[in-house]
């Protein structure tokens, strides 16, 4: 069925789109006319040597590719449905070393493998250090605060406890988060202009981070610790990860880890600072539904790709082996056939199976204990200290064709609200 409401050429993965708005709009007529459709692109302005991609709207078919790795791969093509028409095919393939980029069985071995750091034991062991931690951040960005209590909530607080709770988690010294971070954001950053990073930067901060993860795997092996990566790479012939792999590995938590857990808290306060009674009933009742539906509404991750294996048919589309099939996490979200009012920032809803860390699956995201443990307690910090906080100017969004990044949230907490 055509669906004559969206302009020729209109793309999901266009960065210029996804720094101005989330198309909400637009997924919602796809969802009614066409729920899986076919969008083109200019030849290579993907990095990729094809036509464009199935974009896949309904809760229903997210989860279903997502479920289905022998039909659609993340392995063929990569996770990442949008880099831009310098990447070539050597960098892609590149890619494929990062977990999140494996298919079954190879997936699975090195899953089972890095899931041993985030056990609920592991993470419960983390939660008195990340709860001071939390504290200290929220408290330490009241205090250098402007003199009209303005501050960047996105430096001064969102970005800092996904940081620190990696570095707790695999052994990366305190002093060390601040190139972990700038890593990252290179990484994760080369379609914004503003950061002037061009894919090759991007390449060399990935190969920053696997170079100090290997150091920091050689050291472990040479001395373990009781720590994580003691765990994981301490003895490569029982089943542990070698140097390289956990450099990769390192890769994934510094992007899935730390871009998309500081973006969730940051659409999240703006969430909640405009919608002032859902701040007033967070302050009051700290709902423990709250976590995930601040994923639900930020759903930090707009979309990943697969590729279809075999000539498969979904959503009354015929989809061709070799396709490229984008699961759009932003839209299944919102899908009216599964959430009630899904337009409405609701901190008590309740059943809440958003897709925010996956459709399912075998790349159903390993950190969510870790990412709702952080929420969780990066919002309670605030609601303690800053309960006035409010806001002094609109998000500054990130340009990038799958990330709802934001750049700069300008909060205050009012004149004299200093300690």
């Amino acid at each position: 069925m055509p669906c004559p409401a969206l302009p020729d050429g209109f793309d999901f993965t266009d960065p210029d789109l996804i720094q101005d708005r989330i198309p909400l709009p637009e997924f919602a007529r796809l969802r009614q006319t066409e729920p899986v459709h076919w969008v083109t692109q200019p030849y290579r302005v993907s990095g990729y040597d094809d036509a464009g991609y199935w974009a896949v709207t309904r809760h229903e078919d997210v989860k279903y590719v997502s479920t289905h790795p022998e039909l659609f791969s993340t392995n063929v093509n990569t996770a990442i449905i949008r880099f831009n028409e310098s990447m070539d095919r050597d960098r892609i393939e590149v890619q494929k070393l990062i977990m999140i980029n494996m298919d079954p069985p190879e997936h699975t071995r090195v899953r089972q493998i890095v899931q041993r750091g985030f056990t609920p034991r592991a993470i419960r062991s983390l939660e008195d250090a990340l709860r001071a931690r939390a504290r200290s951040i929220v408290e330490t960005a009241l205090a250098g605060a402007a003199d009209d209590g303005s501050f960047d909530f996105v430096t001064n607080v969102a970005s800092e406890l996904p940081l620190q709770a990696i570095a707790e988690l695999i052994g990366v010294p305190q002093a060390d988060r601040s190139k972990i971070f700038d890593w990252s954001n290179k990484m994760a950053a080369y379609d914004d202009p503003e950061y002037a990073i061009t894919e090759e930067v991007g390449a060399e901060a990935a190969m920053e981070i696997v170079s100090y993860a290997m150091n920091l795997a050689a050291a472990r092996k040479e001395c373990p610790a009781k720590d994580i990566v003691s765990q994981l790479v301490a003895a490569e012939d029982e089943g542990n990860l070698s140097s390289d792999e956990f450099g990769f590995f390192v890769i994934l938590l510094a992007v899935a880890g730390n871009e998309t857990t500081r973006n969730a808290i940051t659409h999240g306060m703006h969430a909640f600072l405009t919608h002032p009674d859902q701040w007033e009933l967070y302050k009051r009742e700290r709902p423990a539904t709250t976590a995930e539906e601040i994923v639900r509404w930020a759903t930090p991750v707009v979309s990943f790709q697969r590729t279809a294996t075999q000539d498969t048919e979904l959503g009354g589309a015929w989809i061709r082996k070799g396709d490229r099939v984008g699961i759009f996490y932003s839209s299944a979200n919102h899908d009216p056939d599964v959430f009630e009012s899904p337009e409405e920032f609701d901190i008590g809803r309740d059943p809440n199976p958003h897709l925010g860390f996956g459709g399912g699956g075998p790349h159903f995201c390993l950190g969510k204990s870790l990412a709702v443990l952080e929420i969780n307690l990066i919002f309670n910090a605030i609601a303690d200290t800053m309960p006035g906080l409010r806001l002094t100017g609109d998000p500054r969004r990130l340009r990038s064709a799958w990330l709802n990044g934001v750049k700069e949230l300008r909060v205050s907490t009012g004149p004299g609200a200093r300690p």
